[in-house]
């Protein structure tokens, strides 16, 4: 008894081999494009009402910390570092999150280590 593969497997060999690589490399070429544009974007976010504002880039780097001047107080200089700290890590998330969606939209859900 000869083992059957369903319809549309089996036959084509290196025809489906090709295509197989060429889908790939549209893929990772469709990536390297949305990890160009994701990391020219800026993300920004607050902190303490607005307090303290943290600008960062899609290729994770700060690039602007805007700390309003009634929240400086020499007394209490771990509040403001805190609220640094807050803002600065909701802003690298909000660019973390937004790449982690675009690869996932870009490979269909596929996890394939390495590629992204």
């Amino acid at each position: 008894m000869k083992a059957r593969l369903p319809q549309g497997f089996g036959g084509g060999g290196a025809a489906n081999i090709q295509q197989l690589a060429r889908q790939a490399q549209k893929m990772q070429e469709e990536m390297d494009a949305a990890t160009s544009a994701l990391e020219a974007k800026e993300y920004t976010a607050t902190a303490g009402g607005s307090a303290v504002a943290v600008t960062v880039t899609g290729a994770m780097e700060v690039k602007s910390i805007e700390i309003k001047p009634e929240v400086v107080d020499p007394e209490d200089v771990e509040m403001l570092s805190d609220l640094i700290i807050a803002a600065v890590n909701e802003a690298l998330r909000a660019a973390a999150d937004e790449k982690s969606e675009t690869m996932e939209k870009i490979s269909g859900g596929l996890n394939v280590p390495g590629l992204f």
